[in-house]
């Protein structure tokens, strides 16, 4: 089981009300939050594996440089704890990450994110070395293209809490969006995507692209179809597909996941018991994490 961290414990923080705090005052909602996330996967899953997978960095230099405008209307400035401080982010998520990765480091979950990678990228390339099934946590659609039936890569994405997830297999992906996992990435880059700084294909919208990646297979066969005039292609597709080049020659590389992160050696297993049990004390005291950590405790060691 493979946890797009940030997405989780942004939704955590969202979740939980603020005024869940610290003794000394402090908001720990997305702390608690994330544990019980956690404590509830775990209970109703039973991985052997877990990965709280974490954004290094999380606007690399090397997309950046392909697309400039990718998450360029986030604030520059990154604070300490490797959180993009952007106007969307609240003041008391920030200070709340650092104290996330210690619980965690105190545990023994592990926790893995490479300089000049998004957690996504250490996703991407965890699911790619997997040998047996790989369950995928994340409320980021951008997952979605590792979706693979025959290697049992599966997206669960919380709808509400993580009690009730959406099981993405590619079955759900084709009727929702018209492909499988590997198509994804073509969709996206033709949709776009504001949230990211992607522009996308300026007219080609998701029906539009999905349309089109069935009529011709894929972008390469959609770029093809733009240099034959026998290709059933609008007058006003074929102009703005063209006009596009630029941007569909590079963006396949920013949209698609890393496979090829060099990542350090870690211990994937679920922890026999705490790695640090007396900083995890000191952590659960400082920060009052009570329940929501004995919570996880209980399910992690019954």
């Amino acid at each position: 089981m493979l946890l797009d961290t940030a997405s989780l414990y942004f939704r955590a923080y969202f979740g939980v009300p603020d005024s869940v705090r610290a003794p000394d005052g402090t908001p720990v909602n997305a702390v608690r939050g994330l544990l019980d996330f956690i404590g509830r996967l775990v209970h109703d899953h039973r991985p052997d594996d877990l990965v709280a997978c974490w954004d290094a960095d999380w606007r690399p230099q090397w997309r950046v440089d392909l697309i400039p405008s990718y998450k360029a209307h986030r604030v520059a400035a990154e604070t300490g704890a490797g959180l993009p401080d952007e106007e969307e982010t609240p003041d008391t998520l920030a200070p709340q990450v650092p104290v996330i990765a210690e619980v965690l480091d105190a545990l023994g979950i592990a926790r893995v994110g490479v300089a000049g990678y998004e957690a996504d990228d250490v996703i991407g390339t965890l699911t790619g070395r997997a040998e047996g099934p790989v369950d995928i946590v994340t409320g980021d659609r951008d997952l979605y293209q590792l979706v693979d039936d025959a290697r049992q890569v599966r997206v669960l994405y919380p709808l509400k809490g993580v009690g009730t997830l959406q099981m993405t297999d590619e079955a759900w992906l084709r009727e929702k969006y018209g492909v499988d996992g590997s198509g994804y990435v073509d969709l996206a880059l033709l949709r776009g995507d504001p949230s990211d700084g992607l522009p996308g294909v300026p007219g080609i919208g998701e029906k539009t692209a999905a349309k089109l990646l069935d009529a011709f297979g894929d972008l390469a066969g959609i770029m093809a179809a733009v240099d034959d005039p026998a290709a059933k292609l609008t007058p006003s597709q074929r102009k703005r597909l063209d006009e596009a080049r630029a941007y569909v020659a590079v963006a396949p590389t920013v949209v698609r996941v890393a496979g090829d992160v060099p990542l350090p050696e870690f211990d994937p297993a679920l922890p026999a018991a705490p790695r640090d049990p007396a900083a995890l004390d000191a952590l659960a005291a400082r920060w009052g994490l009570g329940g929501a950590l004995q919570r996880l405790l209980t399910v992690l060691h019954p």
